[in-house]
């Protein structure tokens, strides 16, 4: 997993550097060489997450998740009245924290939310839980963030929940409240989508947003056409970018189509990867991620402890689903979500939380190797 982690990393810094021209015109620097060194600062950062986080004894992360549930409520919350804009995105998004910039606390409460997620899964007696219960303790804090996530970020929120629900799947969770859970979940999505509609100017009139979003993947309008909006354009211009790949690439830096795509080192950084490394690099991109995926299987198959084997794949799976997703936009497979390609995109939440995750599963595998040879004390948090 290092291996993979690192190898990943090393790359983001040239893809980025080399796709971030564009941000060069838009914000004025000369070069785009300051967002090369920018990313790798953040790079450089989540190295040391992934170094310190894999030291601690992983049953501390169950007590971590179980504290941060209400400061992510509050976060979320915050941000949801008070956040900042970006580049003209929803302000809803980010909050602006002195020494560290832009932040996305939707981001870090997915990643704490899936750390809770498993310890709630691993510690109670599922099929002797109440569905009230479990509504107290546990769903109360999945529909409080996916609702507050949901109004400025549909994909994340749709992800976040789509998350828990696989795990709780995994771990054996009651089919008949699981269907009770989607009730409530309906009746609170109905219920904001008519608050939405209520009152249109406090959101950015996000409804329109997820409509057209939807209207634009299922019949795209045609080229010449007055209707086309930001995210069709997005999505055209990464196609061109795939379609001037093809076979061989235009070779590491020769993107051209990087100074017309807005999102070329973020959202749509897998496009510009096929332009310039060919369908082949693509391909070692995507089996990497699956070589990642796997090595995370095989420390969730090797512990013996189910809090453990759960809080790997709740943490782990939701990097290799957000990769997929990248992919899959890039390529027209799905409409526009906005999420970052894990460890590759710039973006220093994104990466922060993704190294945090990585470190937690080198922390399980990492105990369980040490647990076997009777090398526990030698833990930093024991």
């Amino acid at each position: 997993m290092w291996v993979y982690t690192v190898l990943l990393m090393l790359f983001s810094f040239w893809i980025v550097y080399s796709a971030s021209s564009n941000l060069s015109n838009v914000y004025g620097k000369s070069s785009p060489l300051f967002f090369g060194i920018k990313h790798f600062i953040h790079v450089a950062i989540g190295l040391v997450i992934i170094y310190v986080t894999h030291r601690f004894n992983p049953k501390y992360f169950s007590h971590i998740s179980r504290l941060a549930m209400p400061v992510m409520v509050f976060l979320l919350l915050y941000t949801l009245m008070r956040g900042t804009t970006i580049a003209g995105a929803n302000a809803s998004r980010w909050i602006y924290v002195p020494g560290l910039g832009s932040v996305q606390p939707s981001t870090i409460a997915f990643v704490f939310l899936m750390m809770f997620t498993a310890r709630f899964l691993g510690k109670n007696d599922l099929k002797n839980l109440t569905f009230s219960a479990a509504l107290k303790s546990f769903w109360i804090w999945v529909f409080a963030i996916v609702g507050l996530v949901l109004p400025a970020n549909l994909s994340t929120a749709v992800l976040i929940f789509s998350m828990v629900i696989l795990m709780t799947l995994i771990a054996g969770y009651p089919l008949l409240q699981l269907f009770k859970v989607f009730g409530i979940g309906l009746l609170g999505l109905i219920l904001l989508i008519l608050v939405l509609k209520a009152f249109p100017n406090k959101f950015s009139n996000r409804l329109d947003t997820w409509q057209s979003r939807i209207e634009t993947f299922i019949q795209p309008p045609p080229e010449d056409s007055e209707r086309i909006d930001d995210k069709q354009y997005q999505i055209t211009q990464a196609k061109i970018a795939i379609a001037k790949g093809g076979l061989f690439g235009f070779r590491p830096g020769k993107s051209v189509q990087k100074n017309f795509l807005p999102q070329s080192v973020s959202d749509f950084i897998f496009a510009i990867i096929v332009e310039e490394y060919s369908l082949t690099g693509a391909l070692i991109i995507l089996f990497v991620y699956l070589l990642l995926g796997l090595r995370m299987f095989f420390v969730a198959k090797k512990t013996e402890n189910t809090y453990f084997k759960l809080l790997v794949l709740a943490v782990g799976l939701p990097i290799i689903m957000q990769a997929l997703s990248n992919m899959a936009v890039a390529v027209g497979l799905f409409p526009v979500t906005g999420q970052p390609l894990p460890l590759l995109s710039s973006g220093g939440t994104a990466i922060w939380m993704s190294s945090f995750a990585i470190g937690i599963i080198l922390s399980v595998s990492r105990y369980t190797e040490m647990k076997q040879r009777g090398e526990l004390e030698e833990f930093i948090t024991e």
